[in-house]
């Protein structure tokens, strides 16, 4: 990527994490925190998820003894749904992310559980903002983080540590263009409902919450939106494989497809790309390459 846009590119590898995405960092913040708020004996937490979230909060309650319910869209990939159902939480398939978000707060406005955000809640928002941490202290030249974008949960964080270094740093998200629900609402000025189109970044699409936080953040911190079509999106997954060994899901390739479509300027700049997930379904990956 270095030698193709005459950039300084690297790339910050959530794909290894636990549970193989960047969600790890939010799930076990907001977890930990409950259980200093409330001792031994926190209430069961309920979720909606495209798949790594619930992975993650799955893999953080089930270390706590947690009860947990996640509700994601029943076309979420198998990697995913069977990883929630091996750490022990309760599967709720939904037609969509939207439905499965909506059924998850009524779910919590019932009383039955503790609705944590995939991406508004705070401590889940602070999680990620310890990526930018980590790049703040391994490359403190870097001159742009380039960041993939759903719910902006990820994005807001790492905006939030980027824009406290005295060094000015760009952060550009970049959003599949089947769903681009950032990109919609900046230009409206508001958060608007936006129609969503299959992509291959599955983990990023659906329309974002009205009680969400992060539309204020980005429009405050985040220098700018871009978008990566669909052939970009493949291209990404199947160039990080070939060219640097890395298995990277549609969501957590988004990133370097935005940088493939020339989404920013790259010349002379150190950059870095975060590749948030490598939770793809093997087949999917084999019909892409």
């Amino acid at each position: 990527m270095s030698a193709g846009t005459g950039g300084d590119v690297l790339l910050k590898l959530e794909t290894l994490q636990p549970t193989f995405s960047f969600k790890i960092r939010g799930a076990f913040n907001a977890v930990l925190t409950l259980i200093e708020e409330h001792g031994q004996h926190p209430p069961p937490l309920v979720t909606a998820s495209a798949g790594n979230h619930g992975q993650a909060l799955a893999y953080a309650a089930g270390a706590a003894g947690i009860r947990l319910t996640v509700f994601l869209p029943a076309t979420a990939p198998r990697t995913k749904t069977d990883a929630i159902r091996r750490m022990g939480a309760e599967l709720i398939p939904c037609a969509d992310y939207d439905e499965a978000e909506s059924r998850a707060k009524a779910h919590a406005s019932s009383g039955r559980a503790l609705f944590v955000s995939p991406y508004w809640h705070p401590d889940v928002i602070a999680g990620a903002g310890t990526i930018a941490l980590e790049l703040l202290e391994q490359e403190p030249g870097l001159d742009s983080i380039v960041v993939p974008v759903g719910g902006g949960g990820m994005v807001g964080g790492i905006a939030i540590a980027a824009k406290s270094s005295p060094r000015p740093i760009e952060v550009v998200g970049v959003e599949a263009q089947a769903s681009t629900p950032f990109r919609q609402s900046l230009a409206a000025g508001r958060i608007v409902t936006v129609d969503v189109r299959p992509t291959l970044a599955d983990g990023l699409a659906g329309n974002l919450d009205p009680d969400t936080t992060t539309f204020d953040l980005v429009r405050r911190l985040v220098d700018r939106m871009a978008v990566a079509s669909e052939p970009q999106l493949q291209q990404a997954i199947v160039g990080l494989l070939r060219h640097e060994r890395v298995i990277a899901e549609g969501a957590g390739a988004t990133g370097v497809a935005g940088i493939l479509g020339s989404a920013l300027e790259t010349r002379g700049r150190r950059i870095a790309v975060v590749v948030s997930g490598a939770n793809i379904d093997l087949d999917k990956l084999m019909s892409l390459i």
